[in-house]
Formats: structure tokens, C-alpha cells, sequence
């Protein structure tokens, strides 16, 4: 063999390996950012078929906790029903997937048919025209979710708007009770008798109801987002007490607070924002049930935060019901230490961890002299910085400046605990949106 051919045949060769190296390359850099394994087993499942070709991630648009058996539904379920859920858009995409629960089924839930759509307006079980499509998963019209476990559907090409609301609409023909549901969801989906999957009218849907069923996400492959706040907290992220409909949670607020100034030209990570909020919920306490319903924070995190697409931020505003709901008086330390445990698991992350001050409670039944006392020492520890990364101070934004034990009257829902509307949206205007800005190195 000659020199030249020997040159000749090592740049081959070395054509070869580089064009190996960077189909490799390639093919890792397009799974990073998404964890679509199972939360309940640890185990990653079978990935559904490819999205349709088309620039952007996968993001969050909407979400809600899966809380616990809806009551009255042990039995049958939803047999022989069709379910319609309503759900709004932080941001668009290109194509969309959701999540399927049915983690408090004590039987497999079998699913003939589901389909996504554009509602055709607001409060209504219509569909816009020309929107529906059916979903798959795994390729099948059909699907068998297992108790205690979840599933993700395959993508399906649609223009989904920001802003908008989307219907998610399931059929089980079989006995696949109790149902796995979001309690008061402040937004009114619905439900009827038959396979109403493709009803485009609406008119078929005969029971309205302020809870969502089965569905937890809401995914979009966006070229609005490059990646998802998730806010995580109790009822007062949940939006109790707030207008029906309305969408005027503080994570709402926030997200409208984010679009209008990326609108402007300001300089921001372009983030979605999910809430990820439950009624009652506590950092550290299960409530009853089998499986345990209202799961505590620290158990429940990597299903609600680290599982979901792109996180890039975690706002968590959490702690009251263990002070309001503790027999006798909560030990402070011992809460500290559950709020530092949901940092570490974000920061292994790589996730950036916000944390609130947690709102004044006076004169409520279960107040007392000795839980305002382990109120002040936790946000005390919170203003200091040595639990998360950035604090914003919901206390002293809402608190009444006569008496700071009780929120400002003007904020109150009228309960001495949970924001009116007014107040809510003065819980997303005091939110520094720089805060979004920068990350945290994962610490394994």
C-alpha cells in the first residue's frame, strides 16, 4: 500500500468515527430535559412514538395534583360515561400530550377512547370545529392504566394557543372505580352518558362540576417556552376561594405578569408556569386513605415537580396546614427541615428553588398564640436566606399593617386564611420576575 492510499483510508476511518460520534451526540442532546418515567415505580416506560417534526420542547402548559378518590365514585367510577375536562394554557406549542392518573383506582382503568380539542369559548363543553383529535397511546386508541399508576399519551399535532382553554375528554366502558380527582379546581368541566369523545356540541354533557378527573398534565412542544415553573403549595396556590372561571389563581396572575413582559421586550427566561397546588396539603404529613391521599410535600415532589418536562424553577409556598392542622403545636425545626429536604431534591436537579413566607392566619378558630410563634420563627428563617435560594415575602405583602397576625381585609376572601382575587394577584405582583433568571448546579 502507498502513503496516499494509507492517508486516504485513515481519513476514512476517521470520516467514519465522527459521523458515529455526532449521531450520538445528537440522539442524547434531543432527550435531555424530559422525564417521562413513571414516578410510581421509579422505572422509565416506553416512550411514545415521535412528536410530529417541528422546532421547540416540551413544557408544561397545565397541570393539577392528583389529590385522592373522588367520593361516591368507589364503586363504578365513571362507567359508561364520558368525561370532559377543561383545562387553560399558560403557553402554546405546536402539538400537545397529557397525563392520564389512576393512582387512587383500586382496579385498572380501562380508556376506548379519548380525544383533545379547543373549546369552542369560555364555560362551555363545545369544541371549536375542526380541532379534535383522537389520542393514542403507544399507538393504541385504547389504553389500560393500571392502579396506582399513570400514563403519558402520544403527542398530537395541533395548534394550541396560549391562553386558551383546551377540552381533554375520556370514555371507559367498564367498572374502574374510585376515580382519581383534583378537588376544587375553580374551573367547571363535565360530564355524560355514552361515548361522547367527538361530541363537538357539547350538548350531550349533562353534569357540571368543579373537579378534574383522571388528567394531571397538559404538555405543549413549544417555541414559546424554553422550560416550566412549576408553583407548589397548599389551597392558597390551588386558588381556593377564587372567582370560578376567572383563572385568577396567583400562579394565573403570574403567568399573565411573565407574557406581558416578554411582550414588552424585557429581558426574561421565557418560562410556562403549572400549578401544582392541593387543598390541605402539608410538608410533612400523608392524609388518610390506601394509598395515602393528599400525599405530604416531601413525597409527593418528584411526581408533581422533578417528573415534569423542562422544570427550570420551583415556587413553594407551603407549611401552614402544619402549623394549623398539627395536633398540639408543630416543632419548627422539624418543618425547616422538610422545606431544606424539598430544596435538596430540586437542587439534585439542577432545579432553582423560590420559597414564600407563609401568610398570617389570625383570628381563625385553630389560631393560637403558641402556632403564631412557630409562624414567625419559620418565615424568620425563610427572610434570612439559609432555606431557599430567593424568598418573596407573601406575609408582609397581604398582612394588615395594623395588626400583622391577620391578612389585610382588602386581600381577604372572608375566611381569615385564603386571597380574594385582589389578593392573589397582589401575590404575583410582589414576585421579583427576576428571581427567574439563573439556575443551580446539580448537586448528586
Amino acid at each position: 500500500m502507498t502513503r496516499r492510499h494509507g492517508y486516504a483510508l485513515l481519513a476514512a476511518i476517521v470520516s467514519v468515527i465522527v459521523a458515529l460520534s455526532t449521531a450520538i451526540y445528537v440522539g442524547v442532546a434531543a432527550g435531555t430535559g424530559t422525564t417521562d418515567r413513571d414516578p410510581l415505580s421509579g422505572s422509565r416506560p416506553a416512550l411514545p412514538p415521535a412528536a410530529p417534526a417541528s422546532a421547540g420542547v416540551w413544557v408544561g402548559t397545565w397541570s393539577a395534583s392528583p389529590v385522592g378518590a373522588e367520593p361516591g365514585t368507589q364503586a363504578e367510577g365513571m362507567t359508561g360515561r364520558s368525561v370532559r375536562n377543561v383545562v387553560h394554557t399558560s403557553v402554546g406549542g405546536t402539538s400537545a400530550r397529557v397525563t392520564l392518573s389512576n393512582l387512587y383506582g383500586r382496579t385498572a382503568l380501562t380508556i376506548t377512547h379519548a380525544t383533545l380539542a379547543l373549546a369552542a369559548g369560555r364555560e362551555t363543553a363545545a369544541a371549536e370545529a375542526g380541532t379534535t383529535r383522537r389520542l393514542t397511546f403507544a399507538g393504541n386508541t385504547t389504553v389500560v392504566i393500571p392502579a396506582g399508576a399513570q400514563v403519558l399519551s402520544d403527542a398530537v399535532a395541533l395548534a394550541v394557543p396560549a391562553g386558551t382553554d383546551v377540552l381533554v375528554t375520556t370514555y371507559s366502558p367498564t367498572l374502574s372505580g374510585p376515580v382519581t380527582y383534583h378537588p376544587t379546581a375553580r374551573q367547571t368541566s363535565y360530564a355524560g352518558p355514552g361515548d361522547l369523545t367527538e361530541d363537538e356540541t357539547g350538548t350531550g354533557y349533562t353534569e357540571q362540576v368543579d373537579r378534574w378527573r383522571y388528567l394531571t398534565a397538559l404538555d405543549v412542544l413549544s417555541e414559546e417556552a424554553d422550560g416550566t415553573v412549576v408553583a407548589f403549595g397548599d389551597s392558597l396556590t390551588d386558588g381556593k376561594n377564587s372567582t370560578a372561571n376567572a383563572n385568577a389563581r396567583w400562579p394565573d396572575f403570574l403567568n399573565r405578569r411573565l407574557r406581558t413582559a416578554l411582550a414588552a421586550g424585557r429581558e426574561l427566561p421565557r418560562y410556562s408556569v403549572v400549578n401544582e397546588g392541593i387543598g390541605g396539603n402539608r410538608v410533612l404529613a400523608d392524609a388518610r386513605g390506601r394509598p395515602l391521599e393528599n400525599q405530604a410535600g416531601v413525597r409527593r415532589f418528584r411526581r408533581d415537580v422533578l417528573d415534569r418536562p423542562n422544570v427550570k424553577i420551583v415556587v413553594i409556598d407551603l407549611g401552614i396546614n402544619d402549623i394549623l392542622r398539627t395536633p398540639g403545636t408543630v416543632d419548627p425545626q422539624q418543618l425547616l427541615a422538610g422545606l431544606r429536604d424539598l430544596v435538596r431534591q430540586a437542587h439534585a436537579h439542577g432545579i432553582k428553588v423560590v420559597g414564600a413566607t407563609l401568610m398570617p392566619v389570625g383570628k381563625r378558630t385553630t389560631w393560637t398564640e403558641a402556632r403564631e410563634s412557630v409562624r414567625q420563627t419559620v418565615n424568620a428563617a425563610i427572610r434570612s436566606g439559609k432555606v431557599y435560594d430567593a424568598v418573596v415575602d407573601f406575609d408582609r405583602a397581604l398582612r394588615d399593617p395594623y395588626d400583622p397576625r391577620r391578612l389585610a381585609s382588602m386581600y381577604d376572601s372572608g375566611d381569615r386564611l385564603h386571597p380574594n382575587d385582589r389578593g392573589y394577584e397582589r401575590m404575583a405582583s410582589v414576585f421579583d420576575l427576576e428571581y427567574l433568571k439563573g439556575s443551580t448546579a446539580a448537586r448528586l
